[in-house]
């Protein structure tokens, strides 16, 4: 099974949370990243810019901003609150690489 629509899920959520929340588009006023998601058997990788995820692409992105590594069964427990991020970080299942700031950035996702 593909994760593919539990990440366009979390995308969408996103994208609406920043359309009704004025404090968090004015956070992302200007912030352009791009985001690597790597799922070991499934790569996939969207920008951030306009305060807007486009879409989420299949494969890589060439100079990612920030990469995600994790599985998909982590990707499904995080989503349906069986396991929280910083319990998935301890047990090394979820693991983010980029800069503090844009690392901080990336819980308004969830």
């Amino acid at each position: 099974m593909t994760v593919k629509p539990v990440l366009e899920e979390v995308v969408s959520k996103f994208n609406e949370k920043v359309e009704k929340d004025a404090a968090l588009r004015k956070e992302l006023e200007g912030v352009n990243k791009k985001i690597q998601v790597d799922l070991g058997c499934e790569q996939y990788c969207f920008t951030l810019n306009a305060c807007k995820v486009d879409r989420l692409n299949d494969g890589t992105i060439e100079c990612p901003d920030v990469i995600i590594i994790s599985d998909p069964d982590t990707v499904m427990k995080l989503k349906s609150g069986e396991m929280k991020p910083m319990k998935a970080w301890a047990l090394k299942k979820l693991r983010v690489k980029g800069s503090l700031e844009d690392v901080l950035r990336l819980r308004k996702f969830f």
